[in-house]
C-alpha cells in the first residue's frame, strides 16, 4: 500500500493483472452487457493503485482516514468490482458472476451503498471527477482544522480515474479549474488516454493538448507512454504525492480492449461484449486459461491476504494515533466525532432568528440570517455560491474564505461553475465531517440538475439555496425568470423541495434541511420582500414539517380551498379576505413542500384537503404541471405556461394574473360551474 511505491512487478503481480482482465471479460460476456474496453486497458493501473498505493481497510470500508478512490468512468465498473474482490472486500466470485443482474451488488455502474468499497455513484461522465474535488476539499479543510504539529490524523489522498469522455464534459473543466486554483495537492487523477470513444477515434472531436490544458489549470502533469508499465505508474504516483501544492494529472497511454486480437483500439469494444470467440482469443493472447470462466488461481489470494493484513494494521495504527490525539485535544476530538456522525450538536438551533416582529423581508435575506445563526453553533457547516453569494445571501460572516493556503475558511467561492458546484457539494458530503450547502439562482439549477439528481440517488443531505424564484425577478426578464424549474425539481425522486411563504417558514425549512439524513433539500427563495405571517394570528410555522397546513380557515362550511406556495400565499390570503366579505367561505393552505406532505398519513391529508371540498385553486408563479393531483378535475390552477417578460416585478406578477383580484375572479368562475 502506501509504503510500497518502490516495489518492482513480480510474477504474482503479473498473474493478478491477467486474472483481473479475465474476470472482467468473463463477467461482461455472461451478462451479455457491459464495457470491456476500459477494464482491459486500465487493469495494470488499477492493480498498482489498489495493491501498492491506496491506504484502505477492506474489512472496514468506512474507516475514516482511508484514501478515497473514484472511478469517474463508471461504465468500467467491473474493473472496480474485480479489484475490490481481489483486495479482500466483501465481494465474492458469485457477485462478479452476477454482474449487472437483478438485485446484485455489482450493478452496471457503481452505486453508493450497494457495493462495499464504492465511494460514490458514477456513470454520467465527469460527475466522479467533480465529486473527487469535493472529497479533496473536505480533506484539506478538516486537516487544517483538526491536525496539529504532533498529530496528523487526517492525511489521506483522493484518487480518481477518468477517461476521454470525462474530460470532454464541461463539468470536468469547471472542477479542474477550481481544484487547480485551490491547490488541492492531495488530489491525484489518472487519465485513461486510450484515444477511443463510442463513435470512433477521439480525434474526430477531441484534439486539444490535455497536458497543456491541465498545466494551465495549475495542475502537476506527467505522461506515461505505456499503460502496462508497472514501474512508470508507480513512479508517477510517487511524484504526484510529493507535489503538495498542486493537484496531479497522470496521462496514461492505454489501449482500449488491450489484448483482444480483433477489437483492441476499436470503438466496438467500448460498450459491447467481445463475443465468445473473441474472449477465448483474448485470453490466449494474455496468457490466461482460455477454457475456464471466472478463473481465480489460488496463488492470487496471497495479495488478498496481504491487503487485508495491511489494511487492518493501517487502521490500527491510525486509531492508536487518534486515541493519543483525543487525550491531548479532547474538545477537538469530540467535535470531529460529532461531525463525522452527522449528529447536530445540542443547541445548534438556539440562535435561529425570530422574525415575528420583523418588517417585510425577502426569504433569501431571511435565509442568509439563518445560515449565520446556524454557523455559530455548527462549526462544520460549509458552503458558498456560484459567484452569486451577495445575491443568494450565502456568506458565513464569521468566517473567511476557503482559499489556498487558508483552508480553514468555510466560505467556498465556486465561481460561475454551477454544474461542478453541485457535484463538489456531493463530494464534500460523501467525505463525512461537513454539512455542505450551495447557492445559485433557481433558473440556473438547470446547469446543475445532473448533480442534484445523483445526490438524490445517493441519499446525500446536500442543501441547495435557490433564490430569485419566480417572474417577480422582474427587469432581468425571461432568461432569469424561472417557470418550469420548481416542477422539474419535484420530479426528481428523493429530493425535498421547500418553497417557504415568509421568513418564519424559512426558519422551519432550514431546520428540516439541517435535520435531513438521507435526502437533499432544495430551498426555493424569493428575491422580493414578503410580509411576515404573524403567528399570533396564524398557526405556528413549525407545521411546515408537514409539507402543507391550514393557514387560514372558516367556521362555516367551506366553499373553496386556496392552495399556495411562497410569495403567492400572501395573495391567497388577500383574496380570501375579499371573498369573506361576500360570504364565501375560503380556506388557505400553505403548501411549501409536496414531498413532505406526501409523507403524511391519509387522515392528515384529508384534514387539510377534505375530499368533499372539490372547489380548489392552486396558486404558484410557475408551471402548473402536477398541481392537478391536489385540485382535482373540478379545480383551477393559476400558474404560468409561457416565458416571462422584462419589466418591474410587481407589474409582471400582476400581468400574469398573480393578484388578489384575479384570484377572486378565478374563484367566482369556479363557484359558478
Amino acid at each position: 500500500m502506501a509504503n510500497d511505491l518502490n516495489v518492482d512487478k513480480s510474477e504474482i503481480d503479473e498473474l493478478c493483472i491477467k486474472t483481473v482482465r479475465s474476470l472482467c471479460i468473463d463477467a461482461i460476456e455472461k451478462a451479455n452487457s457491459g464495457h470491456p474496453g476500459a477494464p482491459l486497458g486500465l487493469a495494470p493501473a488499477a492493480y498498482v493503485l489498489f495493491t501498492k498505493v491506496l491506504n484502505f481497510n477492506p474489512k472496514n470500508p468506512d474507516w475514516y482516514n482511508r484514501d478515497r478512490f473514484i472511478l469517474s468512468g463508471g461504465h468500467a465498473s467491473i474493473l472496480l468490482y474485480s479489484m475490490l474482490y481481489l483486495t479482500g472486500y466483501n465481494i465474492s466470485i458469485n457477485d462478479i458472476c452476477n454482474f449487472r443482474q437483478w438485485e446484485s451488488i455489482t450493478p452496471g455502474h457503481p452505486e453508493l451503498g450497494i457495493t462495499p468499497g464504492v465511494e460514490t455513484t458514477t456513470g454520467p461522465l465527469g460527475q466522479g471527477f467533480a465529486n473527487a474535488v469535493g472529497l479533496a476539499i473536505s480533506e484539506r479543510h478538516l486537516a487544517s482544522i483538526f491536525n496539529k504539529p504532533e498529530h496528523s490524523i487526517i492525511n489521506h489522498y483522493t484518487y480518481v480515474m477518468c477517461g476521454d469522455g470525462d474530460l470532454m464534459e464541461g463539468i470536468t473543466s469547471e472542477a479542474a479549474s477550481l481544484a487547480g486554483h485551490l491547490g488541492l495537492g492531495k488530489l491525484i487523477c489518472i487519465y485513461d488516454d486510450n484515444k477511443i470513444s463510442i463513435e470512433g477515434a477521439t480525434d474526430i472531436t477531441f484534439t486539444e493538448d490535455v497536458a497543456q490544458r491541465f498545466k494551465a489549470y495549475n495542475w502537476h502533469v506527467e505522461k506515461i507512454e505505456d499503460g502496462n508499465d508497472f514501474n512508470a505508474i508507480l513512479k508517477s504516483i510517487k511524484n504526484a504525492k510529493e507535489e503538495t501544492e498542486k493537484p496531479s494529472m497522470i496521462l496514461l497511454r492505454t489501449h482500449i480492449a488491450y489484448g483482444s486480437p480483433n477489437k483492441q483500439d476499436s470503438p466496438e469494444a467500448h460498450g459491447a461484449p467481445l463475443g465468445k470467440d473473441e474472449v477465448k482469443l483474448t485470453k490466449i493472447n494474455l496468457g490466461c486459461p482460455e477454457d475456464v470462466c471466472f478463473c481465480a488461481p489460488e496463488s492470487i489470494f496471497e495479495i488478498t491476504k496481504k491487503c487485508i493484513e495491511k489494511g487492518a494494521e493501517s487502521e490500527k495504527s491510525w486509531q492508536k494515533a487518534f486515541d493519543s490525539y483525543s487525550k491531548d485535544y479532547p474538545l477537538l476530538s469530540g467535535q470531529l466525532k460529532e461531525a463525522i456522525s452527522g449528529t447536530l450538536p445540542n443547541g445548534w438551533d438556539k440562535d435561529l432568528p425570530d422574525f415575528s416582529n420583523t418588517k417585510d423581508i425577502a426569504t433569501r435575506s431571511a435565509s442568509g440570517k439563518i445560515i449565520n445563526a446556524i454557523a455559530k453553533n455548527i462549526p462544520y457547516l460549509i458552503g458558498g455560491s456560484a459567484d452569486l453569494a451577495p445575491s443568494n445571501m450565502t456568506i458565513i460572516e464569521s468566517s473567511h474564505d476557503f482559499q489556498k493556503p487558508t483552508y480553514t475558511g468555510r466560505n467556498i467561492r465556486f465561481g460561475v461553475r454551477e454544474h461542478s458546484m453541485g457535484a463538489i457539494l456531493s463530494g464534500i458530503t460523501l467525505h463525512k465531517g461537513l454539512r455542505a450547502y450551495g447557492g445559485t439562482f433557481l433558473v440556473f439549477v438547470d446547469y446543475m440538475r445532473p448533480s442534484v439528481r445523483l445526490a438524490s440517488l445517493m441519499k446525500l443531505p446536500v442543501i441547495y439555496v435557490l433564490t430569485h424564484d419566480s417572474i417577480a425577478v422582474g427587469e432581468d426578464g425571461p432568461t432569469h425568470q424561472p417557470i418550469e424549474h420548481i416542477a422539474s425539481l419535484r420530479t426528481i425522486p428523493n429530493l425535498t423541495v421547500i418553497r417557504p411563504a415568509d421568513a418564519t417558514e424559512t426558519v422551519e425549512a432550514w431546520k428540516i434541511a439541517m435535520q435531513a439524513k438521507d435526502t437533499p433539500v432544495a430551498l426555493i427563495l424569493t428575491r422580493q420582500k414578503l410580509p411576515i405571517l404573524h403567528r399570533s394570528k396564524y398557526p405556528p410555522a413549525s407545521l411546515v414539517k408537514n409539507g402543507a397546513y391550514i393557514l387560514a380557515d372558516s367556521n362555516n362550511n367551506l366553499d373553496l380551498i386556496f392552495i399556495a406556495t411562497g410569495s403567492e400565499v400572501h395573495l391567497a390570503l388577500s383574496a380570501r379576505e375579499i371573498l369573506l366579505k361576500e360570504n364565501i367561505s375560503v380556506r388557505v393552505v400553505s403548501m411549501p413542500s409536496w414531498e413532505l406532505f406526501e409523507k403524511m398519513d391519509i387522515e392528515y391529508k384529508n384534514k387539510v384537503l377534505p375530499p368533499n371540498v372539490t372547489n380548489r385553486i392552486a396558486i404558484e408563479a410557475g408551471s402548473p404541471m402536477g398541481w392537478e393531483r391536489y385540485v382535482g378535475i373540478n379545480g383551477g390552477i393559476i400558474g404560468i405556461n409561457r416565458f416571462g417578460q422584462s419589466a418591474p416585478g410587481d407589474l409582471v406578477m400582476e400581468r400574469f394574473g398573480f393578484s388578489s383580484e384575479n384570484i377572486v375572479k378565478t374563484a367566482k368562475k369556479l363557484l359558478i360551474k
